[in-house]
């Protein structure tokens, strides 16, 4: 796991030719607006987020985020417990996200 702040994370997932944006917010921090091509994930949804992780394509490059960067923090670390090749974390979430979001 690497956190990245947002400049840096904007930089890779560019360069990134097999990224994956991860939102592990809640379905109602989600309804305020998520990061383009994001995928949901909720961390709080404990057995379904591990039992998700699980089938998912360990080699590609995650670009994980959440609210402040604490839970998506904490999702990087059990990716990376789970073989992640690459999973990023988004320092300050996406409360300090100045790139473009979009509503559900």
């Amino acid at each position: 796991m690497k956190n990245l702040d947002q400049n840096t994370w904007k930089e890779k997932l560019t360069a990134s030719e097999n990224a994956v944006i991860l939102d592990v917010r809640t379905p109602k921090e989600w309804s305020e607006g998520i990061i383009p091509e994001a995928e949901k994930l909720d961390i709080m949804d404990t057995d379904a987020f591990l039992e998700t992780l699980k089938e998912m394509d360990k080699s590609k490059e995650y670009f994980v985020y959440c609210r402040s960067g604490n839970r998506s923090g904490q999702a990087c670390q059990v990716m990376d417990q789970l073989g992640f090749e690459v999973a990023y974390n988004l320092e300050g979430g996406i409360l300090e996200w100045s790139g473009e979001t979009i509503s559900e």
